[in-house]
Formats: structure tokens, sequence, C-alpha cells
């Protein structure tokens, strides 16, 4: 479960420290507030993305760690990635004003994608609008996929998908015009006997230019190499001989003043390094010798190097590549020559996609009325009486997903015919069952930690009663915190966050209270009454705080 937040200058928040609590937690205040920049903060922990626009004004980086208990299930992840298993798991995120951003887990470097694998293990969020991506056939499908636990299942499909296509995009190939492929092939095998004649090995471009450059220039290297070794040791006033003098004449010194020794140790030093210089310049200059034989064929193999490199218009140091990926073309054109192989080896991959969908196509339809069932049953209580939901699932054309066409259809009243959601839901009602089936799915979750921000948005009065109610029932199996705005809802949790804002200057900042008690009944009495608290709506909180 979530342990704490620590936030520092992020949007409108200059720094905030909460704590959590197992159970129903919940997070109240005015609009504009920052509730949801609560949120927002939690999921850049979780590998979001990040960018500068979410510094606090003024600001030079914002900076986001929540620390968690650590789940079992996270365990082998952990140790997989070399990362400690503490039993206490960090997350921290740093963004500068530039947009960069660094991730850590327990102190070590990580990828944003590796959060968002630990994510998985810790945090489902709700969010606010999850209510409208529902419309959609393929959220549809993932909800129904998620309450029935067949991510297994939807892998094997889509493995077996991309295989079988795989091979017919290759079929597809070998079965074009004949010509067409005689010519590709007939291109290819030009083009690589252009380059098997070169012959031209990794790095050659790279290494035949240093050569070039060191043979065209030797008489150079050897003047310069021998005047420099003459500077060095060549009579008495070299540069070899006036440091041995000056070594030798410290030394004499130190015998009266110990305060030269450090003196003494940087000539010594120095007088080391030169005698090295001189030991290597000597090797250098008995093995350099001028090669213009080898400086010819280093020219002449440069100039074949570039010629090609010029009728393929491309850069010299990229020949050795082109002939690999000509390579690679040539073997896969071949492949496809060989049809009737390609047409068993499709077929076999079809029957091998066919009964995986099918297995996935049954496990849908099982876990479609279970949930259907349940939602109905969630919308009698929902203000929502006699309503029918139904998750349909019919054939559809063989894709990545499978062979199904996931549809919710839903009746609001009795007597009325199912039909699709998007046609026949109101705005509230859609609000409603999205909750219905956020917290249904939330049921059979393996996380700890659920968030619903502001799912409760177009409902109220004995509906919102409910509504809190069922949150609270979910924090009994899970950590839950929710952003509401509504005060039935709130009553309900039992930790309760105010969050208000206050200019600072000329800027605006967001603050995060823990209430409790006398401050938890003036935060639910003006939820229910607005800014002006009267005895009336302060007596009715108390009374939604003691049920």
């Amino acid at each position: 479960m979530l342990r704490a937040l620590h936030i520092r200058d992020f949007v409108i928040v200059a720094q905030a420290d909460i704590s959590f609590d197992q159970g129903f937690t919940v997070f109240s205040g005015e609009t504009g507030a920052g509730k949801s920049i609560l949120i927002d903060a939690l999921a850049l922990t979780l590998g979001g993305r990040a960018d500068s626009s979410v510094l606090r004004t003024g600001a030079v980086r914002a900076e986001i760690s929540a620390v968690f208990d650590t789940p079992e299930s996270l365990a082998s992840w952990l140790t997989e990635h070399d990362l400690q298993d503490e039993g206490e798991l960090i997350l921290r995120r740093v963004i500068d004003s530039q947009g960069r951003s660094r991730a850590y887990v327990n102190g070590s470097p990580v990828t944003a994608t590796q959060l968002r694998e630990i994510g998985e293990y810790l945090i489902d969020i709700h969010g606010q609008h999850a209510h409208q991506s529902l419309l959609r056939p393929e959220s549809q499908r993932d909800l129904l996929d998620a309450h029935g636990n067949h991510q297994t299942l939807r892998q094997t499909v889509l493995t077996a998908w991309k295989a079988w296509r795989s091979v017919e995009r290759q079929l597809a190939l070998s079965e074009q015009d004949a010509s067409t492929l005689a010519a590709a092939r007939d291109k290819l095998d030009w083009q690589l006997a252009e380059l098997d004649r070169l012959a031209i090995h990794a790095g050659e471009w790279d290494e035949i230019s240093a050569e070039h450059t060191r043979l065209a220039n030797g008489q150079s290297l050897l003047d310069g190499a021998a005047q420099t070794l003459a500077a060095l040791d060549d009579d008495e006033t070299s540069l070899h001989q006036r440091l041995s003098q000056s070594v030798h004449r410290i030394s004499q010194l130190l015998k009266h003043d110990p305060n030269l020794q450090t003196v003494h140790d940087a000539l010594d030093s120095a007088c080391i390094a030169v005698n090295e210089a001189i030991s290597d310049l000597n090797t250098y200059l008995s093995h350099a010798e001028l090669d213009p034989e080898r400086l010819a064929i280093a020219e002449d193999r440069m100039r074949v190097i570039f010629d090609m490199a010029r009728k393929f218009k491309i850069e010299p140091d990229q020949l050795f590549a082109l002939h690999e990926k000509l390579h690679a073309e040539r073997t896969a054109l071949e492949a496809t020559s060989d049809t009737e192989a390609l047409k068993a080896q499709a077929k076999t991959l079809e029957a091998t996609y066919r009964k995986a969908a099918l297995a996935l196509s049954s496990a849908r339809k099982t876990a479609a009325i279970e949930l259907s069932n349940l939602v109905t049953q969630a919308m009698q209580t929902l203000a929502m009486q006699g309503g029918v939901f139904s998750a349909v699932v019919t054939d559809a054309a063989p894709a990545l997903h499978g062979q199904d066409l996931i549809e919710f259809l839903v009746a609001g009243h009795a007597g009325t015919t199912p039909r699709a959601l998007s046609k026949v839901a109101s705005g509230g009602e859609l609000a409603r069952i999205s909750l219905a089936l956020s917290v249904i799915a939330s049921r059979a979750a393996r996380v700890p930690t659920l968030i619903f921000d502001e799912v409760d948005s177009g409902i109220g009065g004995a509906v919102a009663e409910v509504v809190g109610n069922l949150l609270r029932e979910l924090g009994a199996r899970h950590q839950v915190l929710c952003v509401t705005h509504l005060p039935q809802v709130a009553a309900r949790g039992q930790q309760h966050f105010q969050v208000s804002k206050k200019m600072v200057g000329h800027t605006t900042e967001s603050c995060i209270t823990a209430l409790e008690n006398q401050g938890r009944v003036e935060e639910i009495a003006r939820m229910l009454g607005g800014v002006k608290m009267t005895a009336t709506t302060m007596q009715h909180a108390q009374e939604m705080l003691q049920d």
C-alpha cells in the first residue's frame, strides 16, 4: 500500500508531505485548489510523461517521491532488475526546467518504462473522465478482459496473430507478378556482386583513412619526433639533464629543510615522466619508416571504396552495413519464392491463431455473463431501478485482439430494450455505470491501492450516499484514495484531507491539511452549503459523519 507522498515545487504545490493509512481516504476542496494535482504527481512517480510545464512558477526543478510497502508479487521483478528489496519501495522522480527527467527506485536509477512496470503491481487509477472512454469499443473490450483476468489469453492471441500475418505478407509477395520478382532479384544480385568484389570489412574505411593519414605525413612525423627527442635528451643542456640536476640539488637541500619535500617529489615525478617519454620516442623512431609503396596501396584502396560509395550514393563507412542489409533482403526474397511451403505454414499458423482466439472468446462470454449480472445489481442501488446492463460478445473478423466484438448494452429503466451504451445513457447514468464497472473490476484487482479521481461526477443525493458506502466497502479489501466533491462520499472516508489554495506574494499555492473531528465537520458543511455555513449545515454535517 501507499505509505507516503512527498511533493516539492510541482504545479502550484510548493511542498507537501502526506502520510496515508489503510482503508478509505478522501480528498476534498474547492474547485481549482489542486485536488487532482496530487493524483498527477503520483502518476509521475509511476512513469507518467513529464515536461517542464509541471514545475511551479520560479522553481528550477520539481521532485516527487512515493513510499510503498513492497508487495510480494513484485519481489521477483526487483530481483530480475538488480534492485534491492528492502520491504519498503521508494519511487522518486525529478524534472528540471529543461524538461529532463530522472527516475529512481530505492536510490537506484531506472527508466520511466521500468516505473510503469512497477506501477502495474502497486496502483490502479480510475480517472474523472473514465466514463467518456467507456463509450469506445476498445475500452469496453479492455474492461471486460480486465474483469475476466484474460491477460495471458490475450497475449497468446496477439503472438499467434503476428506470426500468422507475417507469413501471409510473405505469401502475398511470393504471389506477385513473376517479372516483378525477377527484376527485384536481378537488381539484388547485381548489387551484391559489386559489393562482394569490393569485399569491404567492418570498420575498414576508418582504419585505412587513419593509416593513409599517418603514411602521408610520415616525414613530418619522423622529423617532429626526432626534434622532440633531441630537446629532451641530446646534451648537457637537455631537459632531462637539467631536471636530473635539479632533483639532485633539492635532495641536498632537504637535509636542511624538510619543507622542500613536495618540491622534490614534483621534480622527481617530472624526471620519471621525461624518461618514459624519451624511451617511447626512441622506440617510435626505431620502428617508424617511410613506406611509399604502402601509401600507394592505401590510396588505391581508398579510391576503390570511394568510387563504390558514390555508385550507391552513400558514405564510404556505410558500405559494409549496406552489404549486410542486401544479403538479408536476398535471403527473404528467396524465402518468398517457395509459395507452396508458405501456404502450408500460413495454414498451420492460422489454425494456431483460431484455437487461441476461440479460447479467448469462450472466456470472454463467461466473464460477460458475470459482469452483466454484477453491474445490473449495482444499477438497482444507483437510482437506476429496473435497469439492465448487458455485455455482449459477438463474432467479428480476426484481428490482433481476437475475433470478437464486445459491446455494452444498457436499459436505463424497466421494460425497455437494452441498446448501445452510447445511444441511451445520459451523462449522469453513464457516470454511475462507469463507477459501478470501476468498482466491480477493482474487486478482482491484485494491486493493493485503488485511486478514484472524481469518478462520482454527475451523481448526487441518495445515490451519492450509496457510492460512498460502495467505496468504503471497497476500502475493506484495498487501500482506496478518492478525490471527491460530494459530501456524502467524503463523509464515508476513514481519513480526510482538505486541499485549499492561498496567495503567497503574487503566486497561488496549494495546501494539503489532514482533517480531524471539528475540521471534518466544517469541511463537510462547506461541501453541503457553500462558503456560508449555517447551524443547520453544521448539524447536518455532524449527522453524516456519525452514520
